[in-house]
C-alpha cells in the first residue's frame, strides 16, 4: 500500500487542476460557470473526504488502479494511484464524459503549452487535456514532455498498452475542454500508421506478454527439450517496433576514441575481423516476474519462468574492434565504459541504450561479441539482425539489438534503461520514494534455477511410482552452477540432480575455463514418490562454482519492479489414483 501522505498529495494534486479550469481564460476562453463552480465543489468537498480517508473510512468511495506507462519505452510501469471516483448521486455532479460547456482550443493553443513553466498539454480524440500535476509522477519522468503541445496519438500507436480502461479513466481527470472542429480533422487527416505493421511473424507455440512491443517466451515444459534453444523459441524481449535494416547498407559507428569515428558495414566485421564463437545464456532481469507478483504486486511484465534461453552466439569481439578503432594505454586512463545504441526507435527519435563497464568489454575473456549469428545462421530479425551485441553473464538489457552505435566514454550511460530501470531496491521501498539514483544499474545476475517438469498443478499417477523432475540452473558473471538439489517434500530433504551441457544421449560441450561458464545447466531427477502422499511440494535451488546459493522465499527479495527473482522455485502437484 502507498502512504496516506502520497494518497492527500495526489488528491490535492487533482483540486488544483480542476481549480486551474476557471483560469483557462487567458488564451482567450472562459470556462462556463457551472464547470469552475464544480472544480470548487469538488475540491471543497474533497478537503473533508481526504480527513476521512485519513480516519480509514474511504473503501466505499476509492477504487485503486494503476496509473502510467512508461512514454518511449514500451516497458509497462504502471504506479500505484488513488482515484476517487465521486458518484453523481452523492456529490450531485456530472460524469467526465465530453460535454459542450467545455471550451474549445485550436491546435495553436495547445501548442503553446509545452513546458511545465507554460503548463504540459496534450490532445487525444478531440479533447484537451492539462497534464501538467502529473508530470513528476509520471513514471518516466520528463519524457512525458516529449508530447506536449501535441497529440497523444502517436504515441500510444507506439505503446499500445495505453489503450485500457483504467489509463483513459485516469488521462480523463486532466480534461479541460475540447479540440476545436477543423484542428481534430487535421488531425485525423495526419493519423500515423501502426509502426509496428512491419513486425516479423513469431511462433504461435510463444506465450505473449505484450503485443506492441512484442514479448513472449516458450512454454516451460518445451524450453529445456534442447540445450541450445532454437530461435523461434527463444524469448522474444523488444522495448520498441522492431526495425527495419537494410544489410547491405548497415553501418555500424564506432565513437569516442582519439583517432575519431570508425564506421564498420556488416561486410567490414565479418571480413576485418575474426570470427569468435561461444555459448551463452541470456536472461530477462524480469525473469520469474510472476511469482513474485503473487507475494506483492509489481510494475512491468508477467513473465513465467521462460524468459531465459541459451545459444550458440558468432562474430567479432568488441575488444578487436575497440583496439582496432583506437583503443589503447591511453584511453584507458580514462575510460571506464561502454555505450551501445540499438538502431529501435521511438516517435521522438529517442534509441534504446545501455552500457557495460570498460573491464568487461575489454577483458580477454569477457568474450563480448558483435554477434552477426546465432545457431549458425544470421541473426533472426526478432534478436537483432544483422548485429547484436553479446554480453555474457550480464542481464539480457546490456545485450543491445540492431546495434548502430558503440561509445567509448568516462561515463555510464544516460539512456533511460540504464539510469531509471533495470535497477532493483530494498523490499521497503515503493514508488513514493524510489531513488534510482541510490542503485546500480544492473550487470551480472545471481545463480538462478527452475522448474520445467512438471508444471505446477499437475497430476502424477500413483501407479508410475517414481517421478522425474526437469528444468535448467544458470548464474550471472561466468560462474559455472556445479549443483542443483531438488525436494519432493516442500525441503525436508533433498536429492542432487544429474547436470549435463548438451542435449540428452549427447556428449557434453567442453568444460569451460574458470570464470567463462556462460551457458546454463540443464538438470533432471527421477526419483520414488513419497509413500501415501497426496500432494508433493517441488523445489529446486542451484548452487554456483563461488558458493552462491539461492534465497529460499521471495519476501526478502522483493522489490517494485519484480527483478532478480531468484528464489528457490516451487510447483506443487497432485498425486492421484490411476
Amino acid at each position: 500500500m502507498f502512504s496516506q501522505d502520497i494518497n492527500a498529495m495526489l488528491l490535492l494534486r487533482r483540486c488544483q487542476s480542476l481549480t486551474r479550469l476557471a483560469a483557462v481564460g487567458t488564451q482567450g476562453h472562459q470556462a462556463a460557470p457551472c464547470f469552475a463552480s464544480r472544480a470548487v465543489r469538488l475540491c471543497s468537498s474533497s478537503r473533508e473526504d481526504q480527513r476521512s480517508y485519513q480516519r480509514a473510512n474511504w473503501s466505499a468511495n476509492w477504487k485503486r488502479i494503476a496509473a502510467g506507462v512508461l512514454a518511449g519505452t514500451g516497458a509497462v510501469l504502471t504506479y500505484g494511484l488513488l482515484h476517487q471516483e465521486v458518484e453523481q448521486a452523492d456529490a450531485g455532479l456530472p460524469t467526465t464524459e465530453k460535454s459542450s460547456s467545455l471550451p474549445v482550443f485550436s491546435l495553436d493553443e495547445v501548442s503553446k503549452h509545452r513546458s511545465l513553466e507554460d503548463g504540459v498539454w496534450v490532445t487525444y480524440k478531440g479533447g484537451v487535456y492539462d497534464v501538467t500535476e502529473f508530470v513528476p509522477i509520471h513514471p518516466g519522468g520528463n519524457k512525458i514532455l516529449l508530447a506536449a503541445g501535441g497529440a497523444l496519438e502517436p504515441f500510444w500507436a507506439l505503446y499500445a498498452v495505453h489503450d485500457q480502461e483504467y489509463v483513459l479513466e485516469i488521462l480523463s481527470q486532466y480534461k479541460v475542454g475540447e479540440l476545436s472542429v477543423e484542428d481534430v480533422k487535421k488531425q485525423d487527416d495526419a493519423k500515423t500508421s501502426d509502426p509496428y505493421s512491419s513486425d516479423p511473424r513469431r511462433h504461435p507455440v510463444l506465450r505473449v506478454n505484450s503485443k506492441k512491443p512484442f514479448n513472449a517466451e516458450p512454454p516451460p515444459e518445451i524450453l529445456t527439450e534442447n540445450y541450445i534453444t532454437p530461435q523461434v523459441l527463444f524469448f522474444k524481449r523488444n522495448h520498441l517496433p522492431v526495425p527495419q535494416v537494410d544489410p547491405a547498407s548497415y553501418r555500424l559507428r564506432v565513437e569516442g576514441l582519439p583517432r575519431g569515428a570508425l564506421t564498420l558495414s556488416l561486410k567490414d566485421l565479418k571480413t576485418r575481423f575474426p570470427k569468435h564463437t561461444i555459448t551463452a545464456t541470456l536472461q530477462c532481469a524480469g525473469n520469474r516476474r510472476s511469482d513474485m507478483n503473487k507475494v506483492k504486486e509489481v510494475k512491468g511484465l508477467n513473465w513465467g519462468i521462460s524468459a531465459i534461453g541459451n545459444a550458440k552466439w558468432s562474430g567479432a569481439r568488441l575488444r578487436d574492434v575497440l583496439q582496432a578503432a583506437g583503443f589503447g594505454p591511453e584511453v584507458a586512463k580514462w575510460a571506464r565504459h561502454v555505450h551501445f545504441e540499438g538502431l529501435d526507435k521511438d516517435v521522438a527519435g529517442s534509441a534504446y541504450g545501455a552500457s557495460i563497464p570498460i573491464n568487461k568489454a575489454m577483458n580477454e575473456d569477457g568474450d563480448v561479441l558483435l554477434a552477426y549469428e546465432m545457431n549458425g545462421e544470421n541473426i533472426p530479425i526478432d534478436h537483432g539482425f544483422p548485429v547484436r551485441v553479446v554480453v555474457p553473464g550480464v542481464v539480457g538489457a546490456r545485450n543491445v539489438k540492431w546495434l548502430g552505435r558503440i561509445v567509448v566514454s568516462a561515463e555510464e550511460s544516460g539512456s533511460h534503461w540504464q539510469q531509471h530501470d533495470y535497477k532493483s531496491f530494498s523490499p521497503g521501498t515503493d514508488w513514493s520514494k524510489v531513488d534510482h539514483k541510490s542503485a546500480p544499474a544492473i550487470q551480472e545476475l545471481p545463480v538462478q534455477s527452475a522448474i520445467t517438469v512438471p508444471a505446477d498443478g499437475a497430476e502424477i499417477d500413483r501407479s508410475d511410482k517414481t517421478l522425474t523432475v526437469k528444468g535448467y540452473a544458470w548464474s550471472g558473471g561466468g560462474r559455472e552452477v556445479v549443483r542443483v538439489d531438488v525436494s519432493l517434500d516442500g525441503g525436508k530433504t533433498w536429492q542432487v540432480a544429474q547436470l549435463r551441457s548438451g542435449d540428452k544421449g549427447q556428449p557434453d560441450e567442453p568444460s569451460p575455463p574458470p570464470g567463462r561458464a556462460w551457458a546454463w545447466k540443464l538438470w533432471e531427477l527421477t526419483a520414488p514418490l513419497p509413500p501415501d502422499a497426496d500432494e508433493l511440494e517441488i523445489i529446486c535451488k542451484a548452487v554456483d562454482n563461488s558458493y552462491n546459493g539461492q534465497p529460499d522465499t521471495i519476501p526478502p527479495i522483493w522489490n517494485l519492479r519484480g527483478l532478480l527473482n531468484n528464489a528457490w522455485h516451487r510447483v506443487k502437484v497432485k498425486v492421484t489414483e490411476g
